[in-house]
């Protein structure tokens, strides 16, 4: 195999720190809020239901919005959503910084959550429009974008601490808005604009926008995304969460059937035909059903039944999300030199290990003892998640990028949300035994996920590359034939 690997010129580096702008704020603020709730409550006197809601809000509005704005960016340019959602979560965060009662605030966090979904699908689809032309170039890219995610979860706690102890809670919304002025700025000035590919696109396509689709998978994924943040304090017998998963269950359904028969569906069923699309993006929803419903079991754990302080809690997860760095730029190398599938495979094996090492942890563990696997979970996650964006983004074409990485973040949005609500209720009440023995529970489904993970891994294509060339050849044949034809 031949193992070179262009250099990342001035140019491609400049997008790439660009469109990991978007990831870093979209992450920064799925970590930074949870620190600060206790602070919102006192000042704005909302109970704990409206506590919560100032972070699902945001959860909500990003999940269920990021395939509609992916197709938006595949329909209308990747970089023009890119802006329009560094723009809109700027807004959003001035709002939340201003908000005078708890009422407004969630309502500025939903608008957050619109921002990040028009802003994550398409930096990844316009990191693929600039690297797709080297595969090995673009897998170190992915991986570069990811620990730059991975850097703002990490920090999340620890700066937003900061922040609190010394401007108060709102600064940590009004940080945003420098970030999204440079963000903005570097991509009107560094990341081109491709007038001319868009316009042929157009011209060979001239589809309309899927309306009934785009509302139906909106209903969808609301009421499933809503039932599973209201499963665990409600109970799946609540009329609420019992109706919320019926809703998304026929809408989906309807969903299926309006796009197997439209012209132009916004998600093309096809996709799915792909077989590395398709165990790529189930590999996606075990990973993160695993990795945030674990961190949500482990922070009950830490200061529940360790008694840690917040601030003590956050300091010990640092090898846990601060592991997923060094891992994820390891990533780019291995996928360049390996594929897709040997760290895909590797990363769930490691992550897997890193669980069974916890299903052993109780009351009396000593923190050292917590060291190991709050190093190998992260260690596997980083290998393997890279990896399994670089198989998404290569089994599709480059005007399919942004719907692709669309339905890959949806659904580990989706799978996120699940563990949460699924692991926490394994993990509910007060007392410490019951906490632990949920978190040994959930470790245990944790390592069946990640063996099915592995199992999905050699589904995947070992080296999309040939195909991602085949597609780009094919693609400057149909463009140059779409030349001549318009002449």
């Amino acid at each position: 195999m031949n193992t070179s690997t262009s250099p990342l010129s001035p140019a491609l580096g400049r997008v790439l720190a660009t469109v990991s702008v978007g990831f870093v704020v979209t992450q920064l603020d799925v970590t930074i809020v949870n620190i600060a709730l206790p602070q919102i409550g006192a000042s704005l006197k909302a109970n704990v239901a409206g506590l919560q809601w100032v972070v699902d809000a945001y959860t909500l509005a990003f999940a269920v919005l990021m395939l509609s704005a992916g197709v938006l960016g595949d329909r209308f340019g990747a970089r023009r959503m890119y802006a329009a959602g560094i723009v809109l979560f700027a807004f959003a965060s001035l709002a939340c910084g201003l908000a005078p009662e708890a009422p407004m605030l969630v309502g500025a966090r939903a608008l957050q959550g619109v921002g990040a979904a028009a802003m994550l699908p398409n930096s990844l689809a316009l990191l693929n429009q600039s690297y797709g032309h080297d595969p090995k170039l673009r897998a170190r890219a992915v991986g570069l974008w990811t620990a730059a995610g991975a850097v703002s979860i990490a920090a999340g706690p620890v700066v937003g601490g900061l922040l609190i102890a010394a401007f108060g809670w709102r600064s940590i919304f009004l940080v945003n808005l420098p970030i999204c002025a440079a963000g903005l700025a570097a991509t009107l000035l560094w990341v081109p604009r491709p007038q001319t590919e868009r316009r042929r696109a157009q011209a060979a396509d001239p589809r309309g926008i899927d309306l009934s689709g785009q509302a139906l998978a909106i209903v969808a994924l609301t009421a499933f995304v809503a039932a599973v943040i209201e499963w665990r304090p409600l109970g799946l017998s609540h009329p609420l969460v019992a109706g919320g998963f019926v809703v998304a269950l026929l809408a989906a359904a309807a969903f299926v059937a309006v796009e197997a028969r439209v012209a132009a569906p916004m998600l093309p069923l096809s996709l799915f035909g792909t077989r590395t699309f398709s165990a790529a993006v189930l590999f996606g929803i075990c990973v993160n059903l695993t990795y945030y419903g674990m961190v949500f079991v482990l922070s009950l754990y830490l200061q529940r039944v360790r008694g840690y302080t917040p601030l003590q809690a956050g300091l010990a997860f640092l090898p846990l999300t601060g592991g997923l760095l060094l891992s994820n730029v390891v990533s780019g190398w291995v996928v360049g030199r390996f594929g897709v599938r040997v760290p895909m495979i590797l990363g769930a094996i490691t992550a897997g290990l890193g669980y069974g090492l916890l299903h052993r942890v109780d009351a009396a563990t000593p923190l050292l003892g917590l060291l190991l696997p709050f190093l190998l979970i992260p260690s596997g996650m980083g290998l393997a998640v890279p990896a399994m964006t670089t198989a998404v983004l290569a089994s599709t074409d480059a005007q399919r990028a942004g719907t692709a990485s669309a339905v890959l973040n949806t659904a580990r949005q989706a799978g996120g949300a699940v563990g949460v609500a699924a692991f926490g209720a394994l993990a509910s009440g007060a007392a410490a035994a019951q906490i632990v023995a949920g978190m040994q529970a959930a470790t245990a489904i944790s390592v069946g996920l990640l063996v099915a993970g592995g199992v999905l891994s050699c589904l995947v294509h070992p080296e999309p590359h040939a195909s991602v060339a085949d597609s780009h050849e094919n693609a400057r044949e149909r463009d140059s034939t779409r030349i001549g034809e318009s002449r």
